[in-house]
């Protein structure tokens, strides 16, 4: 096992990792931007060394800094969490010059799953069904006319190097194929720095069902389980869960040798996630991500394996402790992002200062989260506040276990998506499992409505924590409250 793990990121993700490496008596590493200084997760790590700027390019982004600092430090193994360096495969090429562990997948898998044109060519080698399409980029106009009218219309245009729905067009009609092309390939070119693009077959409201896959260094690869990611906005997740309301055991065995497949085909050897779009009884694979997955609480929840725990096994050389047969599916998970955003206003970000923070407790809980009250959410970063799961027997029970939660959930001095989650646990489509990834589109009018509600309700709600937070006990209270909630934390790292 490793001695001391640096972990490559910020926010919950950072403190989650640092979790997994303390139960395993491994000492952590917190690197952080300016931004970042007075951040939970830097008091939470056994060492907090600073990146001396918050420009990403400088800071989370800089390999060469972060791999110093690896070195200084004596860290034998860095954890990229999400997002930032999880998908370079720069990262890996340096830590294996410096002696050091990548807890992640192999460079290769990195590069074959990055790429949509390569991933998709992969898939329909080893027999794994794909969306009707191209298997080159686009590099002619009236060329991808021709295939557009092959694959019949509609059609979406992608990124091949891209992720998270960036750049996505969808097309109608031909004299929309042009225009959807240049916008797509410019996008592309700024965002990722590789303008190459794709054409495939729309598949009109699927749903976005994906498989969690753990693989070993000694040939052994399983899936554990399957997660229902269908409540979307603008190709972003908002709520999962575990497992898919429409999954049987035929269909999961189906599916799941499908992701083993694919995670195989690329020889991965850590946790990953292969995504599928399902349509009228039909399955076709969406890409891969070569990382930890945002909402892995649910599959841990429902399946009682730690993911994170078994990343960092897995990379220290270690065995998969279980095979197929012993992953079983435990009730129901619920995840709902809780984010700095106004879903009255198009979701957009709305960073600033945690006036007031009570989060939900009680059986079938579980917090994910890097803030405290006094906190502000940064403006240059993810909007992310917390992750909310919840746990109970079935789906029903799950619901209403998160609808008590969210009324439990107190956020004071900047909106968020605490509202959306609310209305959207009482909405009657939802609760049917009428699920697909343009289901707030189409339910938007009667979503709009119960958040306006939701909304005025919360506020008459937090008039009182309101009234504590007085403009002139403000700072003092903030400050009482974030000395207190660090002080606690220094004296458990103590104990």
């Amino acid at each position: 096992m490793f001695d001391k793990v640096l972990i490559a990121n910020r926010g919950e993700i950072a403190i989650r990792v640092m979790r997994a490496c303390k139960e395993l008596d491994v000492d952590t590493v917190a690197i952080y931007s300016d931004t970042d200084e007075t951040a939970l997760f830097t008091k939470y790590a056994d060492e907090a060394k600073p990146l001396n700027s918050s420009i990403l390019a400088q800071s989370y982004l800089d390999i060469d800094k972060i791999i110093d600092i690896a070195i200084e430090t004596g860290a034998d193994a860095i954890h990229p969490g999400y997002g930032f360096l999880s998908e370079n495969p720069a990262l890996g090429e340096r830590c294996d010059e410096n002696n050091i562990t990548l807890i992640g997948p192999r460079k290769n898998a990195i590069e074959s799953m990055g790429d949509k044109i390569t991933s998709k060519q992969l898939m329909e080698k080893v027999g794994v069904p794909t969306v009707p399409g191209d298997k080159e980029g686009i590099t002619d106009v009236e060329v991808a006319k021709k295939r557009a009218k092959e694959i019949g219309y509609p059609v979406i245009i992608k990124s091949s190097a891209g992720g998270g729905g960036i750049g996505m067009r969808v097309v109608y009609e031909e004299d929309e194929l042009a225009r959807a092309i240049e916008t797509t390939q410019n996008l592309a070119q700024s965002t990722f720095g590789d303008g190459t693009v794709y054409i495939e077959k729309y598949i009109e409201r699927p749903r976005h069902i994906e498989f969690q896959v753990l693989a070993d260094n000694h040939g052994n690869t399983i899936h554990v389980c399957d997660r229902e990611c269908s409540i979307q906005r603008r190709h972003q997740k908002l709520i999962e869960e575990a497992p898919s309301p429409i999954m049987t055991e035929e269909l999961r065995e189906r599916m799941g040798e499908s992701a083993i497949k694919a995670a195989k085909s690329v020889d991965y050897n850590s946790a990953g996630t292969v995504e599928f779009m399902y349509s009228n009884g039909e399955y076709y694979f969406l890409e891969m991500n070569t990382r930890i997955q945002v909402e892995h609480p649910i599959t841990e929840a429902i399946t009682g394996i730690d993911l994170v725990k078994q990343q960092i096994k897995v990379a220290a050389g270690d065995k998969l402790e279980f095979n197929q047969d012993d992953v079983k599916v435990n009730g129901h998970a619920i995840e709902c992002r809780i984010n700095a955003e106004d879903p009255l206003n198009d979701f957009v970000p709305s960073p600033g200062r945690l006036v007031g923070y009570r989060s939900p407790g009680g059986i079938g809980i579980r917090m994910d989260s890097g803030v405290y009250t006094g906190y502000t959410i940064p403006s240059i970063y993810d909007s992310m506040i917390a992750k909310l799961i919840v746990h109970a027997n079935n789906r029903p029970e799950a619901i209403a276990r998160m609808k008590r939660a969210l009324n439990e959930f107190i956020v004071v001095g900047v909106p968020t998506t605490i509202p959306f989650h609310k209305a959207l646990m009482k909405n009657k489509n939802f609760q049917d499992a009428n699920l697909h990834t343009s289901f707030i589109e189409e339910n938007k009018r009667e979503l709009v409505a119960d958040i306006e509600r939701v909304v005025k309700e919360d506020e008459e709600k937090i008039s009182e924590l309101n009234a504590t937070f007085l403009p002139n006990k403000k700072v003092a209270a903030i400050s009482t409250s974030v000395n207190t909630y660090m002080q606690r934390i220094l004296e458990d790292q103590k104990r």
